[in-house]
């Protein structure tokens, strides 16, 4: 049988799923919904805060609006004085809309149309450019609307030649010399890097830091280093996580379904603590760290995360309508669709056990563990929530609730779609109530425009 992957969780989630408005929301939407917790996202926030405070280095946060659309984010971000990162017309327009300043914003993304170009100068967002071809549009832009353009040059990362985002050697010289030449303020450099190796980004972060050097001499502002986001989220235990790693086979899936590859759902060191390690490392060539690197230049390190800074903001609930048995285990079917689940984006799966909430009490009989996989409402035979089968601690029944915890970063809503004229998951914004007379939590729907 497959071994447990409990995630981890926080006292207010524990209280939740222990409180009868799970069950409530469940039978008043009618459907799946996504829970969210602002007050987690204004922790995670204070966190990476402290961490720039705690290493002297002027730093600045910028939330990756691309993680989740619900509109509560972007407003806390507002009142926190976040920038906030955004990718789309759309994103800029959300953002604009939840109070956060057009000078709060950074516009990432390859390839930006005019439209969204335009909007970011008008506003005075800072603009991370990401080709040749993007900068003489904003050059001519920017002498159309007579205003001047805040840039970052996109690095292409050295250890990543082929990776679509960024600038190489030659582009870069091209480009800084246009920067000389046209009505943009040059703010500094910024790269895309895949994956979640800290070393790896100190060792960038410090090569923009001595482009800023060079691009000084040429009379540009270049002040700050972008190094995006890419902080690991720690969802489940060490010791849970190399159980399973070891222990898996085909047979613990459905179907016996196999993957490329999972997301390191254990990570050592995540979210605030991996900035923090950043900022400690000396990186490849220097004899000193990173924050006194940087300190020493009078650089401003900006980061932009965004599945870091919603770890532990919220939930998603489906409503179990079908129990089917097989061979040794059951195959669930829930109340919604594997597009609310949104690591299937990737052909991987998102692994950590859903939490299994009971509609009432079970005979001693229904003891397990159980071993179950999780199926949509859906006519696909591919439209799975959970290929693994789950070792659940009682036998589930129609009308219980499976809750997939700490969803809030990239798998509410990455990926949704109304198949078979199933309605989108709504939101649910939920905080702690003030008043001692009632549930110790209160609600509303997040209200994201349509």
């Amino acid at each position: 049988m497959t071994t447990a992957l409990p995630s981890h969780t926080t006292p207010e989630v524990r209280s939740l799923l222990a409180d009868a408005l799970l069950h409530e929301l469940s039978h008043g939407l009618g459907g799946p919904y996504h829970v969210l917790f602002p007050e987690r996202f204004d922790a995670n926030a204070a966190a990476f805060r402290e961490v720039f405070a705690e290493a002297g280095v002027d730093g600045r946060v910028y939330y990756a609006k691309k993680a989740n659309k619900a509109a509560v984010y972007a407003g806390r971000a507002a009142v926190a004085g976040l920038g906030v990162d955004v990718a789309s017309h759309g994103e800029l327009r959300e953002a604009l809309a939840a109070g956060v300043r057009g000078a709060d914003l950074v516009v990432t993304g390859p390839a930006k149309t005019d439209a969204l170009l335009r909007v970011a100068v008008l506003q005075g967002a800072l603009i991370a450019v990401d080709a040749l071809d993007e900068l003489d549009r904003l050059i001519a832009m920017s002498h159309q609307l007579a205003r001047t353009a805040r840039v970052l040059l996109r690095r292409l990362p050295p250890e990543q030649p082929h990776s679509r985002f960024g600038l190489d050697d030659g582009e870069l010289a091209s480009a800084l010399t246009r920067c000389v030449e046209g009505p943009v303020d040059m703010e500094g450099f910024s790269f895309h890097l895949s994956g979640y190796d800290v070393r790896q980004r100190a060792d960038l972060a410090v090569e923009l830091v001595h482009l800023c050097g060079r691009a000084r001499e040429l009379g540009l502002r270049a002040d700050r280093v972008s190094v995006g986001g890419g902080f690991a989220v720690d969802y489940v235990a060490a010791e849970d996580w190399r159980r399973f790693e070891e222990s898996r086979r085909p047979e613990h899936f459905h179907a016996g379904k196999s993957f490329g590859g999972f997301y390191p759902y254990h990570s050592p060191v995540a979210g605030a603590d991996a900035l923090r390690t950043m900022l400690a490392a000396t990186p490849a060539g220097e004899h000193t760290s990173l924050a006194a690197l940087l300190r020493a230049a009078g650089v401003t390190l900006l980061v932009e995360p965004g599945r870091a800074l919603l770890d532990q903001a919220g939930f998603t609930v489906f409503r179990v309508q079908g129990v089917k048995e097989r061979d040794g285990y059951a195959v669930l079917t829930v109340d919604g669709s594997s597009l609310s689940l949104s690591e299937q984006w990737f052909d991987s799966e998102f692994l950590p056990d859903p939490v299994l909430v009971p509609a009432g009490s079970r005979p001693v009989a229904d003891a397990g563990p159980y071993p179950a996989c999780v199926g949509a409402a859906t006519c696909l035979e591919s439209d799975m929530l959970t290929w693994r089968k789950i070792p659940f601690p009682l036998r589930p029944a129609v009308g219980d609730l499976l809750v997939y915890l700490n969803t809030a970063g990239y798998q509410m809503d990455s990926n949704e779609s109304p198949f078979h004229e199933l309605p989108l998951p709504p939101k649910v914004v939920v905080e702690q109530s003030a008043s001692a007379q009632s549930s110790p939590f209160r609600w509303r729907l997040d209200r994201h425009p349509a």
